[in-house]
């Protein structure tokens, strides 16, 4: 049996890792700034996450929710105290794509609406209902066709506006991304949210922050959506929340009052993910990783902003994106090939940097020594 080719791959094969490096199997060390697309929040195999997760595994690894799991307790108030959303409620499921299509579910369950709001270049995951409000068509089949998805210009505040006001009685909810990621880092402006809430406010609708890739400390801040001062009726969470160990989750706002039988997971929020996830939320706060991310992510910004050559540096804490011309289109490839170090990628010619959040300061430095070495490789005038 094959695998089913759906994945460009880069002829690596990763043996093992450690903080923001890992290894080949050849024993070639790469110093990773992508964190597996967002996902390595404290650091690959942190001791800490290693210890619970082992800890647990010697005891339960797994029963359905159909009994207590005081771990999925714990960590409701853990990350109501950490996220500074204590009157939140708390709904675990296993991935950023079902984190959204249960938070749309809700919202229509809430409002007894269709109509949900989204924006170009979204990226809101792959099954049935994020991929609707995914603004790629290439993602989209057939059967995820609907007329019940509204997409806006992103931080367009007027044509948001406009469209409450000729669809507001039908709008269940708008989901936005604080920061768009596989669209290419694009910030969601503090206006721009504003006008969300608000509308949502007047209208009835359900403001979802989708935070699954900009969330968990990322943008220096819990949720990016913060920066704003208004807090989403929902938010949707994942990729860093269990730092490589698959949990996803959404917060309900208290007003949004749960039914039984209304959502349901089989394996969200089994005791392994529980304990992946409590081992995040520790470590963030005992190595304050937060305020790492505000540092090294405006170190690395501002270096970035000082190569000529690179345009619209963009992003929050360690969520950054720039732009580079044709003539360094691989630019990716040769920082990878030749300076073995991983970073990300959107087209076209954008470069994403998602490392952990734990980065040093020197490993910040490596990268924009070599990013300037492949820079001058690359735009060296040809030999005669």
């Amino acid at each position: 049996m094959n695998l089913f080719d759906v994945y460009p791959i880069n002829e690596v094969t990763i043996v093992k890792a450690k903080g923001s490096y890992v290894w080949d199997d050849k024993g070639d060390q790469y110093l990773d700034l992508y964190g597996g697309h967002a996902v390595i929040s404290i650091g690959h195999t942190h001791p800490h996450w290693v210890n619970r997760i082992e800890e647990q595994l010697e005891k339960i690894a797994f029963y359905s929710n159909s009994v207590r799991i005081p771990l999925q307790a714990e960590l409701a108030e853990k990350l109501g105290r950490v996220s500074g959303k204590p009157d939140y409620q708390l709904f675990l499921c296993n991935s950023g794509a079902e984190a959204n299509e249960n938070a749309l579910k809700l919202a229509s369950f809430h409002t007894g609406r269709k109509k949900v709001v989204a924006f170009s270049k979204a990226f809101h995951g792959r099954t049935s209902l994020a991929v609707s409000v995914t603004d790629n068509k290439n993602y989209i089949a057939p059967v995820n066709e609907t007329e019940n998805v509204i997409f806006l210009p992103f931080n367009d505040s007027n044509a948001l506006n406009d469209c409450f006001e000729n669809e507001g009685k039908n709008i269940a909810a708008v989901i936005v991304e604080g920061i768009q990621g596989v669209g290419g880092i694009n910030v969601a402006g503090d206006g721009f949210l504003k006008s969300i809430r608000a509308n949502c406010d007047k209208y009835g609708a359900v403001y979802i922050a989708d935070s699954v890739q900009c969330g968990y400390g990322r943008s220096g801040k819990f949720f990016s959506h913060d920066f704003a001062g208004v807090s989403a009726d929902i938010y949707t969470m994942a990729k860093g929340m269990g730092n490589g160990f698959p949990v996803a989750g959404i917060i309900i706002a208290p007003h949004i009052r749960p039914k039984l039988f209304q959502l349901g997971t089989t394996f969200g929020g089994n005791h392994l993910a529980c304990a992946a996830a409590l081992a995040v939320l520790e470590v963030m706060e005992e190595e304050k990783l937060m305020g790492n991310a505000v540092m090294t992510g405006k170190y690395l910004r501002d270096e970035l902003e000082a190569i000529p050559v690179i345009e619209n540096v963009r992003g929050r804490g360690l969520m950054i994106g720039f732009d580079v011309p044709e003539k360094l289109k691989d630019l990716k490839k040769n920082l990878l090939l030749n300076q073995k170090i991983f970073t990300g990628e959107a087209k076209p010619n954008v470069i994403r940097l998602l490392p952990s959040l734990a980065l040093k300061k020197k490993d910040a430095e490596q990268f924009i020594e070599a990013l300037k070495e492949e820079i001058a490789l690359l735009t060296q005038a040809p030999s005669e």
